[in-house]
Parts: C-alpha cells; sequence; structure tokens
C-alpha cells in the first residue's frame, strides 16, 4: 500500500509541480488519461468497431466531405507551419541547441499556443482513418497507418505537457511542412480520374517522410553529445520516435512500392515466357502440318535464287 501511495503522490508531483504551469488548465492538457482514452477509442473503432459496422453496408461515396476536409487540413498544416516559423525556426532558434522559454511574454506564449494546437491536429489526424473505414477501403487501414496516428496525440501531449517550445518543435515544424505536401496530394487524389493521372508522386511523398525522420533523429541525439539546458528525457523520447517511425515507413516503402515493382517484373518475365513457349509451340505445329516447312523452303529458294 506504501508503494502504491508513493507512485501515485509521485504522479500528483510530476503532473502538479514539474510540468508547464502555463498549460495547467488548458483543454485536456491536465492529465494524461483523457488523451489516452481517445487514443484507445480510435483504434478500437478503426480496428473493431468500424469494419463491424460496416460489414453488411455499402461504401459511403465522400468526395466532397474529402475535398473539404483535405483543404482543411492543407490551410490548417500552411498555418502550423507559418507559426513555427515565426516562433524562431531560420530565424532565431538555433538548430544545435534551443533550451524552452518557460517566461509568459507574449513571444513565449505564442510558442506554447501553437504547440497546442499542433497537439489538437494530431486529433483531426484520426478522420484519415475513419475515412477509409466508412469507405471500406480496410486494406488501407495498416499497421503503420494505426500506429502512427494512434499514438501521436499521446506523445505530443507530453511535449506540450513539459516542453512546450525550443528543441523539440524541430519535430512538429519538419511535420507540418511534410503535411501540406502530403494533404495536398490527398486534395488532388479526391478531385477524381483526371486529377489522378498526374499523381504518379505517390512514392516520393514517402521517402519524404522517411528524411523527415532521419532528420529528426539526427537533430534529437545531437544533443546527447553537447551541452544544452533540454531535458535528456524528451531527447530520448523524440528520438526514439524518429526511430520507431523510420522503421515503419521504410517497410511499408519495402512493401509498397520495392516488392510492388519486382512483383511486376517477374509478371513481364511470366508473360515473356509464355509467349515463347507459344511462339515454339508454333513452330513445332508449323513443322508438323507443312506450313512452317514451307516458309523455310521459300526463304531457301530466294536465297538460292539471290546467289
Amino acid at each position: 500500500m506504501e508503494t502504491i501511495n508513493r507512485i501515485v503522490e509521485g504522479y500528483h508531483d510530476l503532473m502538479d509541480n514539474q510540468s508547464d504551469q502555463r498549460v495547467k488548465d488548458w483543454f485536456l492538457m491536465s492529465s494524461p488519461f483523457p488523451t489516452l482514452a481517445i487514443c484507445l477509442t480510435y483504434v478500437f473503432v478503426v480496428k473493431v468497431l468500424g469494419p463491424k459496422l460496416m460489414e453488411n453496408r455499402k461504401p459511403f461515396e465522400l468526395k466532397q466531405i474529402l475535398i473539404w476536409y483535405n483543404l482543411f487540413q492543407v490551410i490548417f498544416s500552411c498555418w502550423l507551419f507559418y507559426e513555427s516559423i515565426a516562433s524562431g525556426w531560420f530565424t532565431t532558434y538555433s538548430f544545435r541547441c534551443q533550451p524552452v522559454d518557460y517566461s509568459r511574454t507574449p513571444h513565449a506564449m505564442r510558442i506554447v499556443r501553437g504547440c497546442w494546437w499542433y497537439y489538437f491536429s494530431k486529433f483531426t489526424e484520426f478522420f484519415d482513418t475513419i475515412f477509409f473505414v466508412m469507405r471500406k477501403k480496410f486494406n488501407h487501414v495498416s499497421k503503420l497507418h494505426v500506429i502512427h496516428h494512434g499514438i501521436m496525440p499521446m506523445s505530443v501531449w507530453f511535449g506540450v505537457k513539459f516542453t512546450p517550445g525550443g528543441h523539440s518543435t524541430f519535430f512538429g515544424m519538419l511535420n507540418t511542412f511534410v503535411h501540406i505536401v502530403m494533404y495536398s496530394y490527398y486534395l488532388l487524389a479526391a478531385l477524381g480520374p483526371q486529377v489522378q493521372k498526374y499523381l504518379w508522386w505517390k512514392k516520393y511523398l514517402t521517402a519524404l517522410q522517411m528524411v523527415q525522420f532521419v532528420l529528426v533523429f539526427f537533430h534529437a541525439f545531437q544533443l546527447l553529445f553537447i551541452d544544452c539546458d533540454y531535458p535528456r528525457a524528451f531527447v530520448w523520447w523524440i528520438g526514439m520516435h524518429a526511430v520507431l517511425f523510420y522503421y515503419l515507413f521504410s517497410d511499408f516503402y519495402k512493401q509498397a512500392y520495392l516488392k510492388k515493382v519486382k512483383r511486376s517484373k517477374s509478371k513481364e518475365i511470366e508473360v515473356e515466357s509464355k509467349f515463347e513457349s507459344k511462339d515454339r509451340m508454333y513452330l513445332l505445329n508449323g513443322f508438323s502440318n507443312g506450313s512452317a516447312l514451307g516458309d523455310v523452303r521459300q526463304r531457301m529458294a530466294g536465297a538460292v535464287a539471290s546467289q
């Protein structure tokens, strides 16, 4: 019982005294459990409840909804990216070491609000998967997709609760830029076949996401080798997320593109071998019925005549 009491006291001390007091009373920021409950509910809905409800239903036609949703995400991501630049990236922030400004100056509070809105954007991205389920595109609800969307709100919650600003916002800045490109692609795809034929660059979008995680990995772990007033726990937290997501996206890239190319090549070889075998059979059949033999005789006669 004493051990449990110590754990409870330690938890309250961490949440009440060691976290950023500026966000203590903000929506969903007082405790991690509401965010955890939402994430678990999301996983249950898209993996269990949603497919069950759609089992005997026709897929929903969501073209107009998808257009407006993706347009909203593009605009939202553009604003978040702008806020990250206005907060200091590429201007006053250091890419080597950027401590968190815990003051209540207008600039510091702007950064905090930007971090909270970035956290909130992770919930809006749940609709990516929900729309897949409603359209009965269950093969799109992959391990990568669910893990990525399912853990991001919880991961970002800790960043907003303890380090809203500084070094860790590099990840958010890069991520919002990638999302501008990604949701622009989805927006164009939602416009229909007349536009989809120009969207040959999907695999490069996945490659861009992988590059993002490589940059986050090196940016985070450089603090293990230099002195910087930034919590080491969050260095590992962000760096290991980059490792996890890079592995998941690279595995998806291999499955979706590299193995697909190998399969298409093997099919081409198989088709060619079938044609070759048909040609051989035709030649043999030709000799048997005299047609191919007649062709050979004609060629020989022509060659003799030419001499």
